[in-house]
């Protein structure tokens, strides 16, 4: 596969032609980009996924939630609809339509319908149902995503829309996964960036995620020359803290990982190496379903899992998957008999970021003081 990659260079080189054009235009002005009074806070990457994005938006939730009336919107990777579509907590049933493909409208969605993922991506569906009193939002065109959101919202956070360049947010946050940081920067296909590492200008702040917990000082320097931030971009560091297992639910899971353990890891995201190396200094116990990011997981998927999990030998096996994940699994689909003790013992594992030391609070202030300026009313409505 590496060798193949090389041979696409010279679509890499027509990719990188074509990006730097575009760029370029809205850069100019001969394409149009849209500001806004209210405050937009983008989060994105130069790569293609993996970087931690969803983590630091709702590291962002959880910032600002309390004090603001807050959305997020997405593009819904993944999603069988089409143009704006909102996920609502409802009692009542869900008003969707029951066709496979849907038009462009005001859609409205329950997050008790478990065609959530499918109606909306699995990232925003995990907003969703992690922060049920905060609006979530998807739509390809985000101006027209910010028109219907901006009336009734104090802020917006946009995920991943570091190269939509149709919108001109108020304060952009790059991320760069460490574990990727010195490798080649090839552009698609030959590589996984979207843009070249010069289109970094664009931020006012730059993360490195998912860096080890006691990087060094001197890791750190040789990253930030690498980086070359400018003058008035800030450089923080930050690494994943895995929280708990929980169930389905939501509730702490009855049982925990030891040597003895055997691991079922059923994955679809762009990098599960952290995951598996976390897993690892538990057990060495580990059987890894690994599927491409955003996979659908099918029938015939959790049929495998469920037939290889209850064909082995271990005393002590769990499943494990992550929040994402578990956004496109049919709850039905994990019972294996007839009765509840049949069903498959799956937890999810939470991630957070943490800023490494404790700069935090200074990331917290740059966030805060750019919302507070640039927010018209300071109360939630």
């Amino acid at each position: 596969m590496k060798y193949l990659r090389w041979l696409l260079l010279p679509f890499s080189l027509l990719y990188g032609l074509v990006v730097i054009m575009r760029n370029w235009l809205y850069d100019a002005g001969l394409f149009k980009s849209y500001r806004f009074t209210k405050p937009i806070i983008s989060i994105g990457n130069l790569e293609v996924g993996g970087a931690g994005k969803s983590p630091m938006t709702e590291y962002l939730i959880r910032l600002l939630k309390s004090d603001y009336k807050l959305a997020t919107l997405s593009r819904g990777y993944g999603r069988k609809t089409k143009g704006y579509v909102v996920a609502e907590e409802e009692n009542q049933e869900s008003r969707i339509n029951n066709q496979e493909e849907l038009s462009a409208g005001d859609l409205r969605l329950s997050t008790k319908d478990s065609r959530l993922s499918s109606k909306i991506g699995d990232e925003p569906a995990q907003f969703k149902q992690k922060f049920p009193d905060i609006t979530v939002a998807v739509c390809e065109d985000r101006v027209e995503g910010l028109k219907q959101l901006l009336p009734d919202h104090d802020l917006i956070l946009m995920d991943d829309a570091y190269q939509h360049r149709a919108v001109e947010p108020g304060l952009s946050i790059l991320l760069f996964d460490y574990n990727r940081i010195n490798g080649p920067h090839f552009l698609l296909p030959a590589g996984n960036m979207r843009e070249p590492m010069s289109g970094r200008w664009r931020a006012q702040v730059i993360i490195i995620s998912k860096c080890p917990a006691a990087l060094s000082d001197n890791e750190k320097t040789a990253i930030a020359h690498k980086i070359e931030p400018l003058p008035y971009q800030r450089l923080f560091f930050t690494s994943i803290v895995y929280k708990p297992l929980h169930d389905p639910e939501g509730r702490p899971a009855d049982r925990s990982i030891d040597k003895d353990t055997t691991v079922f890891l059923l994955t679809g995201i762009a990098n599960a190496q952290p995951l598996l190396q976390y897993l690892s200094d538990g057990t060495s116990h580990i059987i890894h379903h690994n599927y491409p990011d955003h996979h659908p997981f099918t029938l015939k998927n959790i049929a495998k899992l469920a037939a290889e999990f209850t064909a082995h030998p271990s005393q002590k096996k769990i499943i494990v998957t992550t929040e994402k994940d578990a956004q496109r699994l049919d709850e039905s689909w994990l019972n294996t008999g007839q009765s509840a003790d049949d069903k498959l013992p799956v937890f999810l594992i939470p991630i957070s970021v943490e800023f490494l030391n404790g700069n935090g609070h200074q990331f917290d202030k740059i966030v805060i003081e750019y919302v507070r300026e640039h927010t018209e009313n300071h109360s939630i409505h």
